[in-house]
């Protein structure tokens, strides 16, 4: 694969969704081929249907079957499948997932023999998915199974906002099992090392939220603070600044957000939440702690505006400049740190 220019894997999502809609009007843009080299995993038929559909009739792609035959002046559409589909934009059907899932298992491929710097993935429904070897909550699982490494999810925005997961796509009434002193400490250690190599922070200040309503007030709400979160943080040895556990509510209304690089919530919708009341249009999903660079726009299928032409490809543009950012950062960190001098004793001469 060339290092000249990166190139950069997309999954087209669920195609009776917004996926392709954004992507297009993404690569569209005027000197997206200067930053990167964009390879689209879908079928000719699939991305002219809509380039027909929204209009965009001056969007110019190359047809790939084999990476030998990639153009790096141009859009490249990997071709997934050649048979006609049934679009049946904003309808949930199986046959949204089942194209779904080809696309996605071709840029997982891709992605894992090197053929491609990173991905980006379009929205996909979790329910119809299902299936044909994806048996999972969401592309996060599913990638951490085929790439392998501990993965962590961030969700990023424009003005610096990082918020990490401690527990993904489980059921609310699971999380406080699952909230361990061993699952936050390498939740914490995760995030300070993607802040260091992926974000290029060097010694990053993070903020851990308790679990319960005003982290548990001292055990009178709940213990998990004291027992299991506090200790956590404690005993860690990073050249980070940690602190917490906060209340999430107070700590989202004052803004002490801002003081932070980094926010481990400690269940989905706790840090969703407020990410989303404040980058919702703008925001970013990172997957990390994984070997490859993974990133998505934090939206969903949004099915009741797909085929209107009403979709904002805002997210799905950030989700691709920063996977190009995060690949060069995780880069430059592993070429400077590949070598570090030996520490030697000094001796003083006499």
């Amino acid at each position: 694969m060339s290092e000249s220019k990166i190139i950069i894997g997309i999954s087209q999502g669920d195609i009776n969704g917004i996926g392709p809609e954004v992507i297009l009007k993404t690569l569209i843009e005027p000197g997206i081929n200067d930053i990167c080299t964009p390879v689209l995993f879908s079928s000719q038929k699939t991305i002219s249907y809509y380039r027909k559909v929204l209009g965009l009739e001056e969007f110019n792609f190359h047809p790939l079957r084999d990476f030998s035959q990639i153009n790096n002046k141009k859009v490249n559409v990997m071709i997934c499948y050649e048979e006609e589909v049934n679009i049946e934009m904003g309808k949930l059907s199986e046959t949204g997932g089942k194209y779904a899932r080809i696309s996605l298992d071709h840029a997982a491929k891709a992605l894992q023999e090197n053929q491609i710097h990173a991905l980006v993935t379009a929205p996909i429904n979790k329910s119809n998915i299902q299936g044909d070897g994806f048996h999972f909550p969401g592309h996060t699982e599913y990638l951490a199974h085929k790439l392998g490494g501990d993965p962590l999810m961030i969700l990023c925005s424009e003005n610096g906002l990082r918020v990490a997961l401690a527990t993904g796509h489980i059921p609310l009434n699971e999380v406080a099992s699952r909230i361990t002193t061993e699952v936050v400490t390498k939740k914490i250690t995760l995030f300070y090392e993607s802040l260091v190599k992926d974000f290029a922070i060097r010694k990053p200040k993070i903020a851990v939220l308790g679990l319960n309503p005003h982290a548990g007030d001292n055990g009178t709400i709940g213990a998990e603070e004291q027992n299991i979160i506090r200790p956590a943080i404690e005993q860690l040895k990073l050249d980070a600044l940690i602190y917490g556990p906060y209340s999430a509510d107070g700590f989202f209304g004052t803004n002490a957000y801002k003081k932070f690089d980094g926010i481990l919530a400690m269940y989905h919708d706790q840090g969703l939440i407020p990410f989303k009341t404040m980058a919702f249009n703008d925001g970013v999903n990172f997957t990390a702690g994984l070997n490859k660079i993974r990133t998505s726009p934090d939206h969903g299928t949004a099915f009741e505006i797909a085929g209107k032409n009403e979709a904002s490809e805002l997210s799905f543009r950030n989700a691709l400049y920063m996977a190009i950012d995060l690949y060069r950062n995780r880069k430059l960190h592993a070429e400077i740190t590949a070598n570090p001098l030996a520490h030697g004793n000094l001796r003083k001469e006499r």
